[in-house]
């Protein structure tokens, strides 16, 4: 395999962070451009057959338990997974270790490819399907990657070809990156998040421009509404687009002004390798929301069933109530990120019939939103849904947008859509 670009040598040790798909990616190509490996984790016990299958093959060197200083020593590359936080390695590494993302590893190999990417607090992954789907209905081979699906490691290592990356990036990956170049670059939005892992905002806002950082004159950097004034504060090269609410594409499946956003931001990224309002217009007459985002997955005595369990922030959760005009059941609680949560307080009041809570951070939603509906608590999604299948009419939506990360009972937010899934399967058939 080549790699014109390689930012590694022959022999130098690299440590990759994590043992999820983005771990064994970045080491296997680690491994292919010539560096010594070593892989690290808190647990032993979170590695998958298959990466077990790669590490003994290759003969990688593995440190688990706490972070420590022995697990980083000697590193001159070091290759931490999405949702790892710098901050919390970086007393444990070598002063001159430099810090990479995957995602920016394997671009180096790949550049002479252009990046589409998008990032933002909300709406990202809809809107790199819509890039991804606009480009490919207009004849583009197209690769679809980042934080959405497959790590760019994994199409560097099976040769991919593309005439376009399409690569959504989270203020994860994007804060371990200092040489990606996109051709286009996308932000959505910015509201809280992500403040259990991010210092305090700046550091999150640091993170989500630093997409912008080695853009030129000759690329282009694309802004959703409220985000005037970033481009200018970050000194950015690049030629400045903004988008806004439109009414481009009345014929569209996706509803709502978050959706008519993210169709404005897809076709505009996308115009830049030519597609065409009516080509744009064909894509979106057919294109469905992503899983897990507004999915309608069924229903239960006449009770639409709603799972947009990746509503993790509050603007979010606002998006979603603001979506339906029928009275909302709705199931919220986790792990809780940041955010004003009373800033929903009269969208609750006017939208929801009652709110159903479960599992963390039942506190602070019941001081947020106490007195604007009906509000019960109870230990489990399921135990929640059914509380409020005891007020539900027919056409009421019970809506899954939970305002938090899903870590307290979950494994991922995919692990509680699919809860969520079961539990209208299991309502539906009593």
């Amino acid at each position: 395999m080549s790699c014109q670009q390689s930012p590694v040598t022959p022999g130098m040790k690299a440590v990759v962070v994590g043992v999820g798909s983005t771990g064994m990616a970045a080491a296997e190509l680690l491994h292919a451009l010539g560096a010594d490996v070593r892989i690290v984790d808190r647990s032993a016990e979170k590695v998958s057959p298959a990466f077990r299958e790669v590490i003994d093959r290759f003969g990688f060197e593995t440190a688990f338990g706490d972070h420590s200083a022995e697990q980083f020593a000697g590193a001159e590359l070091v290759v931490p997974s999405p949702g790892v936080p710098v901050l919390k390695l970086a007393p444990y590494l070598p002063e001159t270790a430099r810090v990479m993302a995957e995602t920016e590893l394997a671009w180096h190999c790949v550049q002479h490819i252009p990046v589409l990417s998008v990032t933002g607090t909300n709406g990202k992954t809809t809107t790199v399907r819509l890039c991804a789907k606009m480009l490919e209905d207009a004849g583009k081979k197209v690769f679809l990657g980042g934080n959405i699906g497959t790590p760019l490691s994994r199409f560097v290592l099976e040769g991919g070809e593309a005439d376009v990356l399409v690569l959504e990036l989270s203020s994860f990956q994007l804060q371990t990156c200092s040489a990606l170049r996109p051709k286009v670059g996308v932000l959505t939005n910015i509201t809280v998040d992500h403040l259990d892992y991010h210092k305090d905002m700046d550091e999150y806002t640091d993170a989500k421009m630093r997409m912008f950082a080695r853009q030129t004159f000759e690329d282009k950097a694309i802004f959703g509404p409220g985000l005037e004034d970033l481009p200018y504060r970050y000194d950015v090269k690049a030629e400045i687009w903004f988008f806004d609410d439109s009414a481009r594409f009345p014929e569209a499946l996706l509803k709502g002004r978050h959706n008519r956003l993210n169709m404005e931001a897809a076709f505009l990224a996308c115009s830049v390798f030519g597609v065409t309002v009516e080509s744009a217009t064909a894509t979106l007459r057919e294109f469905t929301a992503d899983e897990h985002t507004l999915e309608t997955v069924g229903s239960a005595k006449g009770v639409i069933f709603v799972n947009d369990t990746k509503a993790t922030t509050v603007d979010a959760v606002r998006a979603a109530l603001e979506t339906f005009e029928t009275p909302i059941l709705l199931l919220a609680g986790g792990v809780y990120k940041g955010g004003d949560l009373t800033t929903l307080r009269e969208l609750i009041g006017t939208k929801c019939k009652a709110v159903g809570l479960y599992g963390g951070s039942r506190e602070k939603f019941e001081q947020a939103w106490g007195g604007c509906a009906p509000i019960s608590y109870d230990s489990t999604m399921e135990e929640a849904a059914r509380r409020l299948m005891g007020v539900a009419a027919e056409g009421d939506v019970m809506l899954l947008a939970p305002a938090t990360s899903s870590f307290d009972q979950y494994a991922n937010y995919k692990a509680r859509g699919e809860d969520f899934r079961r539990i209208q399967a299991l309502l539906a058939g009593e």
